[in-house]
């Protein structure tokens, strides 16, 4: 591994410093992009304005219309966490605006597979439904719309994922629907390009919410929220009265639904951009402040974390897992009910039924990671990777694989050998028993669903399905097509990958000053906002070895001196033995023995030889 150290521009850190930034913080921000303390503003007042994401406005009109005539809306999630959050986002959010009947449905990841698909239409038609609203899905969703529309139910979508190629290469396909809300869609002006699908249906209501006072429809104007809620009525749209003269009411406070819109952004590990994190920000000091749903504080309480010191890394490995889990083993109901409810006592239960299928979910994947793990290390042998002929890409299949965890152990693949990877599964649907779902995770410098796409225009037919992002996808194929399958995807990795790209290395910010190496300073980092593009800081500079043994028979225990001071470090996951002098790569952590908080170093990599 080659530990790279970010570059920093010192007159940004300058002007950040000056500008009352810590200097660490500074030095930090510099080396992600930062170029100046207004971009760290995380004021509600700063969030792009809902009026540039094409669509919001039309939205808006929509459900105030269907709000005034009392019809019943229905929400279709996706199963994962994004899905989740934005599902009891749009519930909660909906009634909170007035809505009386609101409902929602979610797909069974094995039964009805990915998105909306026309039984899951009639199935919304058949509950009484007079709205389909999607969330974190629905713009690849072609028949599924069609069917929904011939039924007579206006449909709108949610979603944030990038809309089809035409067949051929040529401009990208939408769905008919009433209308579409995604700032992936073309013409769209929304400069947050990376916001995840809960943050779409967010500013879905909060264009809702002024078109209601525009409507006059409250009888107090907000005091949250940014100050761009004026937009021109679309042409053609009538608008309705929405309460009555005396049944006006407060206007609703939506910030409240912030800690939703932060667990789904940072769970689904879409890019944090400025606006991301202020999304993100806004959400943690609500949980911090204790003004959570119930649900989240029992789920925080399942994982044994701190609702009160919560970091962006409980959203992503603690909770996240635990409603993902919902949607892998079982029903993505029950992640939703448990952030829908508002009675602690039915919250604890649904988080700690979600706590054990994570459970179950973890033994399901250690089995399955293990078996995937020797299939890949059949593909590589020592001569090939010295080399340099190694696959540039790996495709794993188990008969025994549980599609619900495919796409977590392929993203174990991937850190290991530093490969796009996929890992498919045999379908559990009635009916696709010759079919395989594979999920795939990339790496830096090669775009999985673009790679999918090219794929099907150089091998029409080998995908039923695909869709994704840069570093994530899924696809369907026949299981007779996977060898053919593989040898295209070898074929684009080719090509599109050289030695550097996948050379495995660490993005870091070279050496930890010594001063800096206290407690609170552990303290303010685990405060600030870290995540995807936006990466947690990484120290790396060379060490000497005092010490080192396993723990738990997978993890170096380690003590180290670090700039002639002696302190611990852990390298979980690890068990082979260090030099005795190395370049490491580190995050700060703090731990706790016998009342005394103590720093330690979390390594995430080696530079050796």
């Amino acid at each position: 591994m080659k530990l790279v150290v970010r570059d920093v521009p010192p007159r940004t850190v300058w002007a950040l410093e000056q500008a009352g930034v810590h200097p660490l913080l500074a030095r930090l921000y510099a080396g992600r992009g930062v170029q100046s303390k207004d971009e760290l503003d995380d004021a509600l007042a700063r969030l792009l304005p809902p009026a540039t994401m094409k669509g919001a406005a039309e939205a808006a009109v929509l459900l105030a219309d269907a709000i005034a005539a009392g019809q019943k809306l229905c929400i279709v999630a996706d199963y994962d966490c994004d899905g989740a959050t934005a599902c009891a986002l749009g519930v909660r959010g909906l009634r909170m605006l007035g809505a009386q009947q609101v409902g929602y449905l979610v797909p069974d990841r094995v039964v009805d597979g990915y998105g909306l698909t026309p039984p899951i239409a009639q199935r919304v038609r058949d509950s009484g439904a007079d709205v389909l609203i999607t969330v974190d899905n629905g713009i690849a969703s072609f028949e599924g719309i069609a069917t929904a529309r011939a039924l007579g139910l206006q449909t709108l979508v949610t979603d944030h994922h990038l809309p089809a190629a035409a067949p051929g290469g040529g401009a990208v396909q939408l769905p008919v629907a009433d209308v579409i809300v995604n700032p992936n869609q073309p013409g769209c002006p929304f400069e947050s390009k990376h916001i995840a699908g809960v943050g779409v249906m967010f500013y879905v209501l909060l264009a809702l919410r002024a078109e209601l006072r525009r409507r006059g429809a409250f009888d107090t104007p907000s005091v949250a929220g940014p100050p761009q809620d004026t937009r021109v009525l679309p042409e053609g749209r009538a608008a309705r009265a929405v309460a009555p003269a005396g049944a006006l009411k407060p206007q609703p406070k939506l910030d409240t639904l912030l800690p939703l819109v932060a667990l789904g952004t940072v769970a689904d590990v879409v890019r944090l951009d400025a606006n991301n994190r202020r999304l993100v920000a806004q959400g943690l000091k609500r949980v911090r402040a204790g003004a959570l749903p119930p649900g989240m504080a029992a789920l925080f309480n399942a994982a044994g974390r701190d609702a009160r010191v919560a970091t962006t890394f409980d959203f992503g490995f603690a909770l996240g897992p635990r409603i993902n889990a919902a949607g892998r083993l079982s029903d993505m109901t029950l992640g939703i009910e448990c952030l829908l409810t508002d009675d602690p006592a039915r919250a604890d239960e649904l988080a700690r039924t979600l706590d054990g299928i994570n459970r179950e979910r973890r033994e399901i994947e250690g089995e399955m990671r293990e078996q995937a793990l020797r299939i890949a290390a059949s593909l590589f042998d020592e001569s090939e990777a010295a080399a340099g002929t190694a696959p540039p890409a790996i495709c794993v299949f188990g008969p025994d694989f549980h599609e619900g965890v495919v796409g977590i152990v392929a993203s174990r693949l991937k850190d290991q050998y530093h490969r796009p990877t996929f890992v498919f599964a045999a379908s559990g649907a009635p009916g696709r028993e010759h079919e395989l779902k594979g999920s795939g995770r990339s790496i830096p410098g090669f775009h999985l669903r673009d790679a999918l796409d090219l794929v099907t225009k150089r091998h029409p037919g080998v995908l039923l399905r695909f869709g994704g992002h840069a570093m994530a996808a899924g696809c369907t194929i026949a299981a007779d097509d996977f060898e053919r399958f593989e040898q295209a995807l070898h074929q684009v990795a080719q090509e599109w990958l050289d030695a550097a790209t996948l050379s495995r290395r660490l993005d870091t910010d070279g050496p930890l000053a010594p001063e800096y190496r206290r407690t609170e300073l552990v303290d303010t980092l685990h405060r600030e906002v870290w995540g995807q593009g936006f990466a947690a800081p990484t120290f790396s500079e060379e060490v000497e070895v005092i010490s080192q043994r396993l723990v738990g028979e997978k993890h170096l225990a380690l003590k180290l001196r670090h700039q002639g001071q002696p302190v611990d470090g852990i390298w979980f996951g690890h068990t082979e033995p260090l030099p005795a002098r190395v370049k490491l790569a580190f995050r700060l952590d703090a731990d706790e023995w016998q009342g005394v908080r103590r720093v330690r170093f979390l390594v995430d990599g080696a530079e050796i030889g």
